[in-house]
């Protein structure tokens, strides 16, 4: 056990270096080594909210050399971090960049009545900067940014001088038609526009053919919408159809303007993480807007920052591991420290046979639970702060919780008796003091990677994250809605690592290691067998398996659930073994993921 304990320490340093280097390393590709000026700010805007984002501002930008400048935004249940690929990329080619966080976004404030203007707000401010040509200010954003452009546009429309001269609109259609005609017509006006329409995208870029069918993303370019776009807003019926990849030109109001698709072959979460998607902002943003400092669109440098930010999201998980363990060893909380390193149940054949129908139960419930309540709960809410997809997403760990400690009844009352599973041994029964010590313990331990969250964004604004998967800091507007849902989230999370570690650490997989893999494999399948259904039937056919209503949004959330649910599993293995004690991690995995889930996620005001 003394070993473990060094070990634990040696980690312990591991992983806050692991961290430390993830932040210089972001931070040194965000700001292009120093060469660009990065501001976390937040701002009254006109309309009386205040919204978060950050300003990048190259060097090359002053008063006496404004440069064009860009709103960047991201799309629905995400934050401004997910917009890195934009910001670093344009900012290391001069652009003065402002990326937003949405109304009920990341600390943004939540105004129900101007739900779309955060880009409109975001471009005013960049207008009032000294640094900032005001003659070429371009907007971008993905998803529901990419609809506040286009409502964006129409504020602009109002007045004598637009600000806005070039959209990007990524993920998200343009406006095609007249809203009181019906009839297809040009709204952006001279403005340059372009739309990134990923191939399979789950959300936008449908229509209905003759016979009143969906038509779907796959095909969009041979639709009337894709066409009028292209040709400034014409009917597009008799003339020739049009490519993608290609800018097509024309005169609008004595000023020649461009128009243009793009296609990758990509779903639509994925737009943002695309370096083809990039590229196509940047080549697009430089014929409309010009660049100070042109670099080819090939040469792209986010990657490696979400590298570091990866590295960091490592680190901040070996972490509560290392440091958790190495807690056990400490006076106050010793009693939590097994005598020796829990084994493996030895389990024979019927055993095995038990293992996976239970494991298999398990499965098929969660999966046929799923979307029914989803489809009940996400959109629901009392008066006061919530947010649809942890509250969604909570209502599922909750009735997946009950499934689990279900099958752990039936299987300890047929089997397990039998073969003499003790449960004091196995840690699921212990005195009221050991759970309420192994309460503080998990407390104190969400608290110190947290501290590490927090301050690395202090110091160098960044955090830690793979694609939509981001562990951040949060407001303190936030900490109601992560009470509020934590119960639905201990349910489950503790169930699971009970029954991962007390009854399913077994001989089921010739190593530990193994049997490990084999069981957060099995906890992941739920969402990794839905994931695989959905976009596997989209890929080969062009349809997704479920459309209605939100179910694609529904579905996309699995992806992300699968490497949270893959991925607490795992990690409890290792601290059940040096303390026999379930409930310590089944805690922690459930703090977390409930601040995971509240801190990137879009929140109301009922």
């Amino acid at each position: 056990m003394e070993k473990i304990k060094k070990n634990a320490q040696k980690v312990i340093c591991i992983a806050i270096a692991m961290m430390l280097l993830s932040a210089i390393g972001a931070s040194f590709i965000q700001t292009n080594g120093g060469k660009v000026t990065m501001k976390e700010l937040k701002v009254e805007t006109d309309e009386g909210w205040a919204m978060t984002c950050y300003l990048f501002v190259p060097d090359s930008a002053t008063e006496e050399t404004p440069a064009p400048a860009i709103v960047t935004s991201h799309g629905a249940y995400n934050n401004k971090e997910m917009q890195d690929a934009n910001y670093v990329e344009l900012a290391r080619r001069g652009y003065v960049v402002l990326t937003i966080d949405q109304q009920g976004h990341g600390d943004s404030d939540w105004p129900p009545s101007s739900l779309w203007s955060g880009i409109y707000q975001g471009a005013l401010m960049l207008s009032r900067l000294p640094y900032v040509d005001v003659e070429h200010i371009g907007v971008t954003g993905h998803s529901m940014g990419a609809i506040s452009c286009s409502y964006a546009m129409d504020l602009d429309n109002e007045n004598e001088t637009p600000l806005i001269s070039a959209v990007v609109l990524n993920s998200a259609d343009a406006m095609y038609t007249d809203g009181e005609t019906g009839e297809y017509a040009n709204l952006y006006g001279s403005r340059d526009v372009s739309m990134i329409a990923c191939v399979y995208d789950e959300f936008f870029h449908t229509t209905t053919d003759e016979e009143g069918n969906t038509v779907t993303a796959p095909y969009f370019m041979d639709t009337p919408n894709a066409q009028s776009f292209l040709y400034f807003g014409k009917d597009p019926e008799g003339l020739e159809k049009r490519s993608d990849s290609i800018i097509y030109r024309d005169n609008v109001d004595g000023e020649e303007c461009m128009r243009a698709i793009y296609r990758p072959a990509i779903i639509h979460p994925w737009s943002h993480f695309s370096r083809e998607s990039t590229a196509y902002t940047i080549e697009f943003f430089e014929e409309a807007l010009g660049a100070p400092n042109p670099l080819e669109s090939s040469d792209q440098v986010w990657m490696f920052k979400e590298a570091f930010n990866f590295l960091g999201l490592i680190g901040f998980v070996i972490f509560i591991v290392s440091f958790a363990i190495f807690m056990v060893f400490t006076p106050h909380f010793e009693e939590l420290r097994a005598d020796e390193i829990a084994q493996p149940l030895i389990v024979d054949r019927k055993g095995k046979v038990w293992f996976w129908i239970s494991m298999a139960v398990a499965v098929l419930i969660s999966m046929g639970v799923y979307l029914p309540i989803m489809t009940r709960t996400v959109e629901t809410g009392k008066p006061g702060i919530t947010a649809p997809s942890p509250f969604g997403v909570g209502c599922w760990s909750l009735v997946c919780g009950c499934v689990l400690i279900l099958v752990m009844v039936v299987y300890y009352s047929y089997y397990g008796k039998k073969i003499g599973v003790n449960l004091e041994e196995r840690g699921v029964k212990m005195p009221i003091k050991k759970l309420v010590k192994s309460i503080v313990l998990a407390l104190i331990v969400v608290a110190a990677a947290y501290s590490c969250v927090f301050i690395v964004h202090y110091l160098f604004q960044t955090d830690f994250r793979i694609w939509t998967l981001s562990v951040k800091t949060f407001g303190s507007d936030k900490i109601a809605i992560v009470l509020t849902y934590l119960p639905l989230f201990l349910v489950y999370y503790v169930a699971s690592s009970v029954s991962a570690n007390s009854f399913n650490y077994n001989t089921v997989g010739k190593k530990g290691w193994a049997n490990n893999l084999i069981v957060s494999l099995m906890a992941a399948s739920p969402a990794i067998i839905l994931a695989v259904m959905q976009y596997g039937t989209y890929f080969i056919t062009g349809s997704m398996r479920w459309t209605d209503n939100s179910a694609p949004m529904y579905m996309l959330w699995m992806i992300q659930m699968a490497v949270i649910l893959f991925g607490t599993t795992f990690i409890s293995r290792f601290i059940y073994k040096v303390t026999r004690n379930p409930y310590i991690i089944g805690i922690i995995n459930a703090i977390l993921v409930v601040l995971i889930s509240v801190a990137n996620t879009r929140y109301y005001i009922w």
